[in-house]
């Protein structure tokens, strides 16, 4: 009972320490409302097409509140009816056509528009009958209001015409999946080779130094993009190539704590009971050194943020149309000089945003469990 009231005394202290830091909190609630956006993006985006992907050339590169009426062109074909659940994690299939248009105008058969141009450029006239392309039970009134609509670009659009918010919002998937998957890879292995190394110590230590040493020595990104060329361009695997390169730090902290708390007398304990060494590792070791573990892992989730930006900007990493901060940057670069800047600074702001927050959140995190505080 005391050994429990005491662990449950430090928690409580450790909690109290990080409640105090304001930007600890302000990070761990930004935090916790990104992951909530990332869950509910396709509910609330303007455009919940799967990848945020309706692209409206006539209206590309335009600045962030600009205004349209959108037409909408009701398909032909029977698109099959997906299930809600997955229209709200992967997005809906959009098989209706959208123009943006300037005016429009009803006669008896007949809808009249005008798609949307500016400055000294004419836009085309367009006439649709009626009855073959909207349902026929719905009167002028009803397919105004139906599928005539004055659409707001909040954050404006991208090169192709895209909603630059909606793909901003989906976008945050991919950084927090990436962090999510690369510290889950980097933790089972770091803790594992971590532990085997610091508790058996000898030749096997040697070993696992010498690989823990090699793989130090490159490059995190030339191993990460070597990872990423051998299993190829794609999702899942840049967060493979980006785990796989993350864990040897979490190795070498794991080995030093387990070198250190392998010598505590409830260690010599289990030992004396006959407990075997998988036991006495996971059961009495790894739970005591998980304090340090959990900062690395705060710098890691941002580390691998940066490290899957760079990637998308270099074009190995989330492959298009899947929105991705590092690709927003790549294809909108150009325009920091071309006068739109802000189509790259948005993104950039984004991901600075939250590599800090998971940044504080660490720094945080290490006052709070620092037994010397």
């Amino acid at each position: 009972m005391l050994l429990n009231t005491s662990s449950n005394s430090l928690s409580q202290l450790a909690l109290q320490r990080f409640k105090k830091n304001f930007w600890g909190v302000f990070s761990f609630w930004f935090i916790a409302f990104c992951f909530v956006l990332a869950i509910i993006a396709y509910v609330v985006v303007p455009d919940n097409s799967a990848n945020a992907n309706q692209m409206h050339l006539s209206i590309h590169s335009k600045e962030p509140g600009f205004q349209v009426n959108m037409l909408t062109i009701p398909s032909s074909l029977n698109s099959k009816k997906e299930s809600w659940g997955k229209n709200v994690f992967f997005g809906e299939e959009f098989s209706d056509t959208e123009i943006p248009i300037n005016n429009y105008s009803f006669t008896k058969n007949h809808l009249l528009v005008t798609t949307y141009h500016e400055g000294e450029l004419k836009g085309l006239e367009k006439s649709y009958e009626l009855t073959k392309v909207f349902p026929e039970e719905l009167t002028k009134e009803e397919i105004e209001k139906k599928y005539i609509q004055k659409r707001t670009f909040l954050l404006g659009t991208d090169k192709y015409g895209r909603d630059l918010l909606s793909r901003m919002v989906v976008g945050i998937r991919v950084s927090l999946s990436i962090g999510f998957v690369a510290v889950f890879i980097s933790l089972i292995i770091g803790m594992s080779l971590g532990a085997i190394s610091g508790y058996f110590g000898g030749r096997i230590d040697a070993a696992i130094m010498w690989l823990i040493n090699v793989t130090w020595s490159i490059p995190t990104l030339l191993l990460v993009i070597a990872i990423t060329l051998a299993l190829g361009k794609g999702f899942w695997q840049v967060f493979i190539a980006v785990g796989l390169t993350m864990w040897v730090e979490v190795a070498r902290v794991v080995r030093g704590q387990v070198m250190s708390v392998k010598k505590m007398q409830y260690v010599t304990a289990a030992r004396a009971l006959g407990f075997g060494n998988a036991r006495i590792i996971i059961k009495h070791i790894l739970p005591n050194v998980l304090a340090p573990l959990i900062v690395i892992s705060a710098a890691n989730f941002a580390a691998a943020i940066l490290i899957e930006s760079g990637l998308s900007f270099l074009g190995i990493g989330a492959q298009p149309p899947m929105p991705s901060w590092g690709s927003m940057i790549k294809d909108h670069y150009s325009y920091i000089i071309l006068g739109k800047p802000y189509l790259a600074i948005i993104p950039g702001v984004a991901i600075m945003s939250l590599v800090m927050a998971f940044m504080l959140i660490g720094n945080a995190l290490r006052d709070a469990l620092d037994v010397k505080a």
